[in-house]
Formats: C-alpha cells, structure tokens, sequence
C-alpha cells in the first residue's frame, strides 16, 4: 500500500507529454515520517502512524513528546490501515517516490466551510414562484409537512451547516511529480482551502 500527507497548495495549468493543457492541484506532499506501527495481537488491527509538519514544541503535550522522542515535532498524525506491517519501521521516511506518473490515486480532505445556509444553496432547490402572489418566497423551501403521520421526517433536507466535511475524490491521475520541492501534481479539483490537510492514497 503507497500513502502519503500532503498539503493542498494551488490549482494550475500544465502540459502534458502530448502537448494538452491539463488543469491540476499542486500538493505539497511530505516526507512523512513513521511514529507508530499497530499490530492485530496488540492494538486489534494493523495500522501505519505517520507524522506530517512542523509544529512548536511548547505546543506538544508530554504524551506526545515521549512518543515521537527525537523523531520530530510533528503538526498533523494519521493513521492508514495496512493489511500487514512487514517492511515499516518506526522513524522510516515515505517521499513522493512511492508514486509514479500515471498513477491513479484517492484524495480526502475536509472541504470549506460555508456556515449556516437555505435550501437553494445547499440542496439546490429551484425556490417558489416569482409572481402571481408569491411575495418574498424565492427562495423557501416550501411545505416541510405530510399529510399522512403529520411529523417531519428525519433527514428532510432543510437549511443548515454546510460544508467542513470529510470529501473523498477517487481515481485522479498523478500528472507530474516533482521530487526536488516535494510537490505532486494531480489531476482536477481537490477539495479544501489553501494549507488545507489532504491524504493521498493510491488506488
């Protein structure tokens, strides 16, 4: 299994081998570095724990000081599950040479957080008429009611919290790799803001 942490930078443009324009995202991807290895007989299952970023020492509890020792102060820690663990071990490095061009690969990351929002916006509801008597109703949900239980149903779609969630793009194709700055070049859109954590699985 190849994984690795990354940051999303920026989207561009670039060519190709053959010549045409491909839209991509600029990853900012690790060297990560392993912090933990789990076992089945230990832990339950069998997992990889890498550590990613720099953070200031005097933000890292003791728990963690004593688990990364002279590894590193590391911002971000994930976990991938692995079928076996033969061949990591702890304080080992993964670079971007674990992937090839070509190479098809799953992305997740959180998306932007767009705070409290209507219908039309966060389940692309088409909002009521715009004339014969309906006054200041372009943009509500309509009836919410039915006429048989006379309750609302769980999971009615309505106004609310959108985005910050997990997003996971599947099958996007590594387009360059740059191993001098570390940075990977997928192909289409990543979701997240600028600095955003993103995990890079191949697929």
């Amino acid at each position: 299994m190849k994984f690795i942490l990354a940051t999303k930078e920026k989207m561009t443009q670039v060519f190709d081998q053959n010549g045409m324009v491909q839209s991509v995202t600029v990853l900012q991807a690790g060297p990560v570095v392993i912090t933990q290895i789990k076992d089945t007989d230990k832990d339950g299952y069998a997992a990889i724990q890498v550590g990613f970023g720099v953070k200031n020492e005097k933000n890292i509890n003791k728990a963690q000081k004593g688990q990364f020792k002279d590894l590193g102060n590391f911002r971000f820690l994930k976990e991938f599950i692995v079928k076996n663990t033969e061949g990591y071990t702890v304080g080992d490095e993964i670079d971007i040479s674990v992937f090839e061009e070509g190479d098809k690969v799953n992305v997740s990351s959180i998306s932007k957080g767009k705070g409290f929002q209507g219908v039309v916006k966060r389940h692309n509801f088409a909002g009521g008429f715009r004339t014969h008597g309906q006054k200041h109703q372009e943009r509500k949900p309509g009836s919410i009611g039915a006429t048989g239980p006379q309750r609302v149903f769980k999971g009615l779609k309505m106004a609310g919290r959108m985005g910050s969630d997990r997003v996971t793009t599947k099958n996007l194709k590594v387009i360059q790799i740059d191993k001098v700055s570390n940075q990977l070049l997928v192909k289409g859109a990543v979701a997240g803001r600028k600095g955003s954590l993103v995990e890079v699985i191949l697929n």
